[in-house]
């Protein structure tokens, strides 16, 4: 096996010339997948495990003294990728400063100044980084509603911080921009979703003055075969789910999905209201309509969701 490309340890693209790589080599690497470019300056061995450690080796070679890892960047060190979906090309570390202190003014990186307390940073490995509670609070703040509903609800899922956690540190905070956004949305935190889809999905339920669904609710049948399904209201056999992207665009996913629901139809009487990004965002409101006429409430005009 050929010797790793800097024993394994990421590198900028300035130290690329010491290791006798080109730009060129440097693009064609992270095209071809030799390399994996973790910002849009640094890269490592694409053979080395994507790790915490190899996330901080990364962050450490762009971090300045005296900053704070914040915001996604927090949550990628974390081992979440809570990225909005025109985001995911985005590779730029965000870093905080406090507000006495020069912003990070550097190529390639993110930097804002706030007020930030001792009590909101942990120190891992080298690299001060706000911990999750304050993490969760700033993109339930910055973060486009449904993207930032969803942002913490990963952190939830991965057992990183409680929605009463979050709830009660956002109740402290006097005058922040989007405070009044991230209160509200600290109320909806749900640690059993499990895709971003799903948040989404339960937003415009909520926002349209639905009750809350039952996430996951786990269907047994007669043969002891358990079924989940994603956002149901199981006493009225109504079930709701998300079909995303990433994981129903493949026709078998597809299929196995149309038998479980038909199946639960046949034997329980479920009815299904699907959604999909194109009726969970923007102008077409069939989703909440359909699901509406089945509790029998009128949903709530929208007021998000429109050209994102």
């Amino acid at each position: 096996m050929a010797e790793l490309i800097n024993d394994g340890f990421p590198f900028t693209a300035a130290q690329a010339c010491d290791l006798a790589l080109s730009p060129r080599q440097l693009k064609e690497g992270a095209r071809f997948g030799t390399l994996r470019r973790e910002f849009r300056s640094v890269y490592v061995d694409a053979r080395v495990p994507d790790s915490r450690n190899s996330r901080l080796r990364a962050i450490q070679l762009v971090m300045p003294g005296g900053a704070v890892v914040c915001n996604e960047t927090a949550a990628w060190l974390y081992g979440l990728d809570v990225r909005a979906p025109g985001e995911r090309r985005s590779l730029e570390p965000a870093l905080l400063t406090e507000h006495s202190t020069a912003r990070v003014a550097r190529p390639g990186v993110r930097g804002r100044q706030a007020i930030i307390s001792s009590d909101d940073i942990d120190y891992v490995d080298g690299v001060h980084v706000t911990n999750p509670v304050r993490t969760v609070s700033d993109l339930l703040r910055r973060m486009y509603r449904p993207y930032a509903l969803a942002a913490a609800d990963a952190f939830a899922h991965a057992g990183l911080v409680t929605g009463e956690a979050v709830v009660e540190h956002v109740a402290r905070l006097k005058g922040y921009r989007g405070i009044v956004q991230a209160r509200s949305l600290a109320m909806l935190i749900e640690p059993r979703t499990e895709s971003p889809g799903e948040s989404w999905q339960r937003l415009r339920m909520l926002d349209a003055g639905f009750p809350p669904p039952d996430p996951q609710y786990a269907v047994i049948d007669d043969f002891g075969r358990e079924m989940r399904i994603d956002l149901p209201y199981p006493e009225l056999l109504i079930g709701s789910e998300y079909d995303g992207r990433e994981f129903h665009t493949d026709g078998s996913h597809r299929e196995l999905d149309k038998q479980r629901r038909a199946y639960l139809t046949d034997l329980y009487g479920w009815q299904w209201v699907i959604g999909t990004r194109e009726r969970i965002f923007g102008a077409d409101t069939s989703f909440e309509d359909e699901l509406g006429a089945l509790l029998g409430i009128t949903p709530l005009a929208r007021w998000w969701g429109y050209g994102r």
